[in-house]
């Protein structure tokens, strides 16, 4: 998919490239600079602030009841601000465009009004498709965040650990307040997801842009996520051979 995506994009920069520097008049070239300018600083806005959002954890401090020597008196628990990542978007946008692939094969040809109806609101092109779109979004996020992160099986690990989360008793306790907490963060991940993946569709319909210039907020989130996921594990990687050399030139 991260190959698709980063295939697509020569061919945008092309269709820009046409639309608005390919016979146009001398007068009108200053606009397209203008427009052009201004386009990218949007994609440059977007990406900062999904970079920052899919980075961005809200530490919970966590205390230890037992002193080993050396251990740490006390850390913090990291949640995601976006806790359900871009696994919502891609089930969302599968479930509504499975019914334009479906549909001509069941209709054989032949107009059926209510699959019309039926792919015509799903089709996030439309007001009520992005609405639609929207609401799928936001379900899917609340499903993922408990998916990713049990409260009742982190709750249970930390009590295994001697460890509680200061001011909240452990057991019962901490995993309603780590489920009152997902909750809230599934709440901002999803208005995130739902506002970047509507976004440049909107913005597209607005500035009447060709659907190929247009970057999907599926497609920007896969390439961000997918990017960050690549730097980390390099960073785990080269972390790595830097301690197994340490250890050989120790020995």
């Amino acid at each position: 998919i991260f190959a698709g995506i980063i295939s697509s994009i020569p061919n945008a920069i092309s269709t820009i490239y046409e639309d608005f520097f390919v016979n146009v008049r001398s007068s009108d070239l200053i606009s397209s600079y203008i427009f052009v300018a201004l386009l990218i600083v949007a994609v440059l806005a977007i990406v900062f602030f999904t970079t920052f959002v899919q980075q961005a954890e809200y530490k919970i401090p966590i205390q230890y009841t037992k002193l080993v020597q050396g251990a740490p008196t006390s850390s913090y628990l990291p949640l995601k601000i976006n806790p359900a990542g871009v696994i919502p978007v891609i089930f969302a946008s599968s479930i509504t465009t499975i019914p334009s692939t479906i549909i001509p094969l069941i209709s054989n040809g032949h107009d059926i009004p209510w699959l019309t109806t039926l792919e015509s609101y799903l089709n996030y092109q439309t007001p009520i498709g992005m609405v639609i779109y929207a609401v799928l979004i936001i379900l899917f996020s609340f499903f993922y965040t408990f998916v990713q992160v049990n409260p009742e099986k982190t709750a249970e690990n930390l009590q295994k650990g001697a460890s509680y989360i200061p001011s909240v008793r452990p057991g019962r306790e901490t995993e309603e307040y780590l489920s009152s907490l997902l909750k809230k963060l599934a709440t901002v991940g999803s208005i995130f997801l739902a506002f970047i993946s509507l976004t440049p569709i909107i913005a597209q319909q607005a500035m009447n842009l060709s659907s190929s210039i247009a970057l999907g907020g599926t497609s920007l989130l896969i390439l961000i996520s997918t990017g960050i996921e690549g730097m980390k594990q390099l960073e785990g990687y080269l972390l790595k051979r830097q301690y197994v050399g340490f250890m050989n030139t120790a020995e």
